[in-house]
């Protein structure tokens, strides 16, 4: 019996070491069934990681070719933006150029106004008392002599004026019976009067020699007023058109500056200048009907170019003529004269025509209009305030240059 036993207990432990091992078994074969999940999780979590970083950087490149593509097009559109840019400027040059598409056959009108003899100063033998220089004392204001007639000028586009005398502090007078000079200071008296240029072409530019010459240019080209005479040419560009001014000083030479005249008027015309107006110092004083010197000149600048003659140094007006379509004033008259302070005949005007140009071409249509003046706005003495006419002086004065003018015609 004890022989069975042992041998049963010996069989029993034997089935349960057999189920330890059995046990030990399945555990280690789950255990390696879940490690092989494990492997075959994580390696399809490899794989899918692995497809989606290829599709990543996929997109990733997509999209940098994407974006490529449209810094291409953009470099494309700046470098489009840049030759419309270039091309605007271009057509906007283009309508600089023309006026600007349409606006390039717009007419545009230049009127000018024109006043004869300005003398500043006066001559050192005169009485001061009753002189230009004593007013300027007396009212301390540059603005007082052309106040008057300043909200006419300054309602242009150029007003040009005869400027005789000298603005200089020279002391070297010209052996001559009458010289006259003030301080360039009195420049300002033009500018303030909204005068725009000043012919020097006369037989008082120089009273005080050469150097008075070159300082009464400076005095005034100071002040921003243009000179222009003798051979100093001026081309003004006003509202995009170029005037020509020449001043011509015809009673040392008389005829015998006709060449030098023409040859200034062909000098501006190289340069470019639409309008031309020709200043003339000529004739005789107090005469009330220009010469034959005086007709002659003024056809040939006409014949040759001028679109305007402007004449002065009479110290009287003389009549206008009207040749080939355009003007000839023969004389302005005095206008702001320092030169005498009782002057016999105190009439004058301010001659005003008005130019079109269009398509860069002037028009003939000769708009023109005489506004009758007075030197003083006193009657008797000369206060060297030129002033418009009114009432019966204005009439008596427009009736007088009519009959001047008739002269000329008939």
């Amino acid at each position: 019996m004890a022989y069975h036993y042992r041998k049963k207990e010996q069989e029993r432990r034997q089935r349960e070491r057999e189920r330890k091992v059995r046990r030990i078994k399945l555990i280690f074969g789950i255990d390696a069934a879940l490690v092989l999940v494990l492997l075959l999780i994580l390696a399809v979590s490899k794989g899918m990681s692995a497809g989606s970083g290829e599709k990543e950087t996929s997109a990733k490149a997509g999209a940098a070719g994407t974006e490529a593509g449209q810094d291409k097009d953009m470099v494309q559109n700046k470098t489009e933006d840049k030759t419309e840019k270039k091309d605007s400027a271009g057509d906007a040059d283009k309508a600089s150029d023309t006026g600007g598409g349409e606006k390039a056959d717009e007419p545009v009108t230049i009127t000018v106004s024109a006043a004869g003899d300005c003398t500043l100063g006066t001559d050192e033998f005169f009485d001061w008392s009753d002189s230009l220089p004593a007013k300027y004392e007396e009212v301390g204001d540059p603005a007082y002599f052309f106040r008057n007639v300043q909200p006419i000028f300054a309602q242009d586009d150029l007003t040009i004026v005869n400027f005789e005398g000298t603005l200089t502090e020279s002391e070297e007078r010209e052996d001559k019976q009458f010289a006259f000079k003030a301080a360039p200071a009195y420049a300002e008296i033009l500018t303030a009067g909204s005068v725009e240029a000043a012919n020097m072409a006369n037989n008082h530019s120089k009273d005080y020699g050469e150097q008075s010459y070159t300082d009464t240019i400076k005095a005034l080209e100071d002040r921003g007023i243009t000179t222009f005479g003798y051979d100093r040419l001026a081309v003004m560009d006003i509202k995009g058109v170029k005037v020509g001014l020449l001043g011509t000083y015809v009673l040392r030479e008389g005829l015998g500056i006709k060449d030098s005249m023409i040859a200034n008027l062909e000098s501006l015309k190289e340069q470019g200048a639409q309008i031309i107006i020709a200043s003339f110092h000529w004739g005789s004083e107090k005469a009330y009907e220009p010469d034959s010197t005086q007709i002659e000149l003024a056809h040939a600048a006409i014949d040759n170019g001028a679109d305007l003659v402007l004449g002065h140094h009479p110290h009287v007006l003389e009549g206008i003529e009207e040749y080939q379509g355009k003007n000839i004033v023969y004389s302005l008259g005095n206008f702001c004269f320092g030169g005498n302070a009782y002057p016999s005949d105190m009439n004058t005007m301010i001659f005003q025509q008005t130019f079109t140009i269009k398509d860069g071409e002037l028009q003939q249509d000769n708009v023109k209009n005489i506004i009758p003046c007075r030197i003083s706005s006193e009657d008797g003495y000369n206060n060297y305030q030129p002033t418009p006419a009114e009432g019966e002086q204005k009439d008596d004065i427009l009736q007088k240059i009519e009959e001047y003018s008739s002269w000329i015609q008939g």
